[in-house]
């Protein structure tokens, strides 16, 4: 094998994965994407043999990135270069944080996800609602779905807008945002553009804002942006989120909808999604919809989206009618 320098970062993280042993390595790969996965074992299956020196050099490399990371989280960018360099040396600590911030992505606003959701309000509710758009694309969806509850109605819907239709913020506007927020953030220097928001982003806030909340920003949005609301309910509540139902929910579902897109939608359901309807089900039922399942054949792909999709549009229509709830974090939990 090539010496450790020489290595590829596949196939460091092919090594990594083999010299941590088969329990831990199936638990890191659960997280990682289909593609990564598939990569990554195929750079394990090229591997004939690891020699002890090359082993030793990628553990210890990831050692020191752990600890770099583990420094930013507690001290920032520049915190973590000056220890480091300390440490190892002014070369050694600016490859490791190069290598840093080119594949962990230190993002903006760090300070804004360590600080409670409350503080935070307290500290952008009255900036320009570009600027809390902003700040929100970059927390954690949960983080977020506080904020947007808690501001003026007039001020949720522009906001949520706002975060739907951002697409690409400069690191210069990045920067000036994040010094004239927090002084004491020291600003991570990105060389090309960051991407955040969009409605992916809006629809993750929105999942985990409460119902008339949600309500009060899609109905103000369908008045002025109809298409830009259509597609953020589209994607409110996907098919698979099913599992997120309570068994009785999921019994009332049953009840309004058709065998046949029933039968179709499950082509592609997950195991748990699976498990979930049958359990709600009669033994003959279930029966009858593994026949038809499997009687059905080759499909497309389109038409088993379509079902879904007409699944998710009772689930709406019964929630909005109050006959099923949607769980929407914690203040939604149920007490039996």
């Amino acid at each position: 094998m090539a010496k450790p320098q020489e290595l590829t970062g596949k196939q460091k993280a092919a090594v990594l994965l083999l010299s941590l042993g088969s329990e831990i390595s199936a638990g890191i790969m659960k997280n990682l994407r289909e593609d990564e996965i598939e990569e990554l074992s195929l750079e394990i299956a090229n591997i004939r043999r690891v020699s002890p020196e090359i082993k030793d050099r990628v553990l210890e490399e990831f050692y020191q990135i752990c600890l770099a990371q583990e420094f930013i989280l507690s001290g920032g960018i520049d915190s973590a270069r000056e220890i480091l360099e300390k440490a190892l040396g002014s070369h050694k600590a600016h490859d490791i944080i190069g290598k840093l911030t080119a594949s962990l992505q230190v993002r903006p606003f760090d300070f804004a996800r360590k600080t409670e959701p409350s503080q935070l309000l307290n500290f952008i509710q009255n900036e320009h609602p570009q600027t809390i758009a902003l700040v929100m694309a970059y927390l954690a969806p949960e983080q977020a779905g506080i904020i947007l509850s808690a501001l003026p109605p007039l001020q949720q819907v522009e906001v949520a807008k706002r975060v739907a239709t951002m697409d690409r913020t400069s690191p210069d506007v990045l920067r000036e945002v994040e010094l004239i927020l927090e002084k004491k953030l020291s600003s991570f220097v990105m060389q090309d553009f960051t991407i955040a928001g969009g409605v992916e982003s809006v629809v993750s806030i929105l999942n985990r804002v409460d119902r008339g909340t949600e309500k009060t920003i899609l109905e103000a949005l369908a008045e002025e942006n109809p298409e830009l609301a259509d597609e953020i309910k589209r994607r409110m509540f996907v098919f698979e989120d099913i599992v997120l139902l309570d068994n009785r929910s999921v019994q009332r579902i049953l009840r309004e909808i058709d065998a046949k897109d029933l039968s179709m939608a499950m082509k592609t359901a997950s195991e748990d999604v699976k498990n979930l309807v049958f359990r709600n089900m009669s033994k003959r039922a279930v029966e009858l919809l593994k026949e038809d399942m499997g009687y059905m054949g080759p499909v497309r792909l389109r038409d088993v989206e379509e079902a879904q999709q007409k699944i998710v549009n009772v689930i709406r229509q019964l929630e909005d009618s109050g006959e099923i709830i949607i769980s929407r974090g914690k203040e939604d939990e149920l007490i039996v």
